[in-house]
């Protein structure tokens, strides 16, 4: 009985810290910060774009955060808000072929992370 009860309790304390692991990897994955410098780098940005968006980014990374805290029916369309949002506001400040270069960059991303579904 007393075997039992060990046997029980370690299941349990494994199963905790199995699900402990997987929400902080789950936050993980909703953390959005980048290296703003290497992004302007990349999309060659001029000095106004690169400050709208840092800003624009600072943004999208907050509402990204937000989502991870919720459940995840809630966090799914928080995290399509978020990156439609995000979307509308880059195709303000970016041509079109930064556009498109900053799709793909911000598609690898979210599929590297999990969450293109």
């Amino acid at each position: 009985m007393i075997m039992m009860m060990v046997a029980m309790l370690s299941m349990t304390t494994a199963f905790a810290e199995d699900e402990n692991t997987n929400a902080v990897a789950n936050v993980e994955a909703y953390k959005m910060d980048i290296n703003i410098n290497k992004l302007a780098d990349a999309l060659n940005l001029g000095d106004n774009q690169k400050a709208a968006v840092e800003n624009i980014h600072h943004v999208f990374s907050t509402e990204m955060t937000y989502a991870a805290q919720y459940g995840n029916a809630n966090r799914d369309a928080m995290v399509k808000d978020a990156i439609n949002t995000d979307v509308k506001r880059m195709s303000r400040v970016l041509n079109a072929e930064q556009m498109k270069k900053y799709l793909m960059l911000l598609n690898i991303t979210l599929n590297n992370r999990g969450l293109n579904k």
